[in-house]
């Protein structure tokens, strides 16, 4: 009797519906991937709306005319490319920025890494010169470059560069912006573009120091190394090999994009060239071309060549160090 009321019961209990795995899944993939696109949505569509469609859309103006706008009006194809290539003013500007980069790259490297040992063993107050080298990133180069062509470099008798030299040496005062021989100008820009970016650099190098096991120092100490350059050639930069391979890659892109520094130290405006024709990069130069002469089909295709150069030039030094992700304990 009791076994026929329980079977009566169960029978009017509304039947209870089981998920399947499958199902469970499902809707734990559309809940991930909702969240996905909530976080990551406004991240790929600002790539989609401020950089791929203005690639593409400077792509398509480098093979028009676009004169005096950036329609695509009068379609040339690839002359704009032919006729900046056969520009001796625009070969002039990329021989310069590779003089510029192949003395800047290497000097940045050695004293980013000289400095950045230095902190590193230092006994005390590392804190503060991390600070220290750290701080000229937060200024802007248009403002560290009139500094330096305005009060540093200004080629009068009160200038901190000629006071310094008329001190030390007796030196009469010399313009350091302006004369083509000797060209004192590039110690000027040299000097503006190691004081702004040397101490981003130590600080990547400083962290990859940091991340480097003791028990590796201690072992080679075991071993009998000593010295603190044995230490360091033998661990320290082998084991650091990523982070120098990036660092000059950076250096490459920004030496082939220097502007700011060029532009506001030998005094471009928009209307007029001020120095510049001593040394003129390819980002000057091309801006000239686009903003002064509204070229702006031959101005986007020097950009696009340039780019390639650049891409050119990382792979070329990439394949020289190996590439990343090699360095191992």
């Amino acid at each position: 009797m009791a076994i026929a009321s329980q079977t009566a019961a169960d029978e009017r209990m509304p039947a209870v519906k089981t998920q399947g795995p499958r199902a469970v899944a499902g809707a734990g993939g559309w809940r991930t991937a909702l969240a996905f696109w909530t976080m990551a949505g406004p991240l790929v569509l600002g790539l989609l709306i401020f950089t791929f469609t203005p690639i593409v859309w400077g792509f398509l103006v480098s093979l028009h005319e676009s004169r005096g706008n950036i329609n695509l009006e009068g379609f040339v194809g690839l002359e704009n490319y032919q006729s900046m290539l056969s520009n001796p003013e625009f070969i002039k500007s990329l021989g310069i920025v590779i003089r510029f980069a192949i003395f800047i790259v290497p000097t940045t490297y050695i004293f980013s890494l000289f400095l950045a040992v230095l902190v590193n063993n230092a006994s005390f107050g590392k804190g503060f010169f991390r600070s220290v080298f750290f701080i000229p990133m937060a200024i802007s180069y248009v403002i560290a470059s009139m500094i330096w062509r305005m009060s540093i470099f200004n080629g009068l008798p009160y200038g901190l560069a000629n006071y310094f030299t008329y001190v030390a040496f007796h030196a009469k005062p010399i313009a350091w912006i302006g004369t083509a021989d000797p060209p004192w100008y590039w110690l000027v820009l040299v000097s503006v573009r190691l004081w702004l970016q040397v101490g981003f650099y130590m600080v990547l190098f400083i962290a990859a120091m940091q991340d480097i096991p003791s028990e590796l120092y201690e072992a080679a100490q075991v071993d009998g190394a000593e010295s603190r350059w044995t230490l360091f050639w033998s661990i320290t930069f082998p084991l650091i090999r990523n982070t120098s391979i990036f660092v000059l890659l950076i250096n490459i892109i920004h030496a082939f994009n220097a502007f700011a520094e060029f532009f506001n130290v030998l005094g471009g405006t928009y209307a007029t060239g001020g120095l510049l024709n001593l040394c003129r990069p390819p980002l000057v130069y091309l801006y000239q071309v686009a903003m002064s002469q509204q070229e702006y089909g031959r101005g986007t295709a020097g950009a696009f060549i340039l780019a390639a150069l650049i891409i050119v030039a990382t792979l070329i030094q990439a394949r020289i160090s190996g590439g990343l992700g090699k360095e191992a304990y």
